[in-house]
């Protein structure tokens, strides 16, 4: 996955709690479309009218914050289904971050793994970022674990193996892959000490 470190863009101010997987991508456009289509489609149910037309109201469709690459949420975002499709959708619309005072787990996790970065910060620094998004950037710097825009910064906490993860552009896979040697040298050394644990394997 791509490297995350800093993320300056526009913050688009999205305030509603509980917005769940379903809402960030319905079940069945994860069926027809392909993953990099997805972007098209996330929020729909927010952006879209039922006959398929803009909604105006929506801040996803103001001018300011179309192409915004940072979304502020409002709490449990990400709450219902294991949906990895949620995390796509939004990357594939161009979010590569999202701050919220708290996130649904499996949505967190699946943002980890995506290289997506979830930034928890409380619903009263999200509103003031919010107060100024449509005319001022917002920089995430995951180094120094900050959010700032003109006149603010906050601090954000995440796991040191999470950060690093990120920095890296590695997900679990290829971090395990990176500690290849140390585990063919554990498994020689076992094959000599246990070798009737691997007799059958070898059979």
């Amino acid at each position: 996955m791509d490297k995350v470190n800093v993320i300056t863009g526009v913050a688009a101010p999205l305030l509603r709690a509980n917005v769940d997987t379903d809402t960030i991508i319905r079940i069945d456009r994860l069926t027809h479309e392909s993953r990099n289509q997805l972007g098209r489609f996330a929020l729909e149910a927010l952006r879209l009218r039922p006959d398929g037309s803009e909604d105006p109201d929506c801040v996803l469709n103001q001018p300011p914050f179309r192409k915004a690459s940072i979304l502020l949420a409002g709490e449990n975002f990400g709450c219902g289904s294991s949906r990895e499709g949620a995390v796509w959708a939004l990357m594939a619309m161009g979010v590569r971050c999202v701050i919220a005072p708290s996130f649904g787990e499996i949505f967190y996790n699946n943002c980890l793994q995506n290289g997506m970065l979830p930034v928890q910060l409380s619903a009263e620094a999200i509103g003031r970022l919010a107060q100024g998004a449509a005319t001022q950037y917002v920089t995430v710097d995951l180094s120094a674990q900050t959010v700032s825009t003109v006149g603010a910064q906050f601090h954000f906490d995440i796991e040191p193996m999470r950060r690093d993860a990120l920095l890296e552009g590695l997900d679990d896979i290829s971090r395990t892959l990176a500690l290849r040697a140390r585990i063919d040298a554990w498994q020689r050394d076992d094959r000599l000490t246990r070798s009737w644990m691997w007799s059958a394997l070898d059979a």
